[in-house]
């Protein structure tokens, strides 16, 4: 059975928490296990409420799902989510125009599903030192990327660089990204929000994780790093081990 750990912080300038964490390391309908990071934006704690709202909507269609197909229910799950958001920001003049992110991985054995909307993101790092991001982040910096107009490093430093293009609750009609792959033994799985990966680099991060001899201590000092970077935004962290043997990857 997998294990893992999960933390979340407002960081040093937010006054609020707009992130949400979730996870289960046991069945949950035809999930055999699920991780979720959301962060959710508008004003008037709107993007509180809309992170919120999609994890626990998921969470919850996913226990009653009656499908088998474990993509399916994800989908179908999150659609749900998106008609809750859209309809509240309709009857609500304060909530409109809420939406967050929303990433999550499952392992069923050594397969990894994993679905992503917006730039919240999903990596999966191996010892000594690899790390890789499995998710695409729905932003425009990541279109300049993908376009040739800038490379990574300087994506970093741009001023617009979070503005996503994708969110649940941002339109009528959404679109969930599915990624599907074998893992390793050794490998461990991070789920991010981009208040940590806007402070650190996926350099920096690996070797935190792996300095660390287990999940919590991994997550407490990727947050301890990201907040002593500047802690611009929310942070949050959840920690996956997919193979837990008692032992600590080397």
């Amino acid at each position: 059975m997998p294990s893992s750990f999960s933390i979340t912080d407002t960081g040093r300038k937010r006054k609020n928490n707009q992130d949400y964490v979730f996870t289960s390391d046991i069945a949950m309908g035809p999930l055999p296990n699920l991780y979720i990071v959301a962060d959710g934006m508008g004003g008037h704690n709107a993007g509180e409420y809309a992170s919120r709202y999609t994890v626990d909507t998921v969470a919850a269609n996913i226990v009653q799902s009656q499908e088998t197909n474990a993509s399916r229910a994800l989908d179908l799950a999150l659609k749900e989510a998106n008609r809750g958001l859209q309809e509240e920001g309709a009857a609500n003049p304060a909530m409109h125009g809420m939406g967050t992110t929303f990433v999550a991985a499952s392992v069923s054995g050594s397969r990894l599903l994993a679905a992503n909307v917006g730039d919240s993101r999903l990596y999966v790092l191996h010892a000594p030192s690899r790390i890789r991001q499995v998710t695409v982040d729905h932003s425009y910096v990541e279109e300049l990327i993908q376009a040739g107009k800038v490379d990574r490093e300087t994506a970093r430093t741009l001023p617009n660089r979070n503005i996503i293009t994708r969110a649940v609750g941002a339109e009528q009609e959404l679109v969930v990204d599915f990624y599907r792959e074998d893992l390793l033994d050794g490998d461990i799985l991070l789920l991010c929000s981009d208040g940590l990966t806007n402070m650190l680099t996926d350099d920096r991060i690996a070797q935190i994780v792996f300095e660390n001899r287990s999940l919590e201590t991994a997550a407490d000092r990727l947050l301890y790093e990201a907040n002593m970077a500047g802690g611009q935004d929310n942070i949050s962290v959840v920690l996956v081990n997919p193979f837990d043997t008692g032992r600590w990857p080397k």
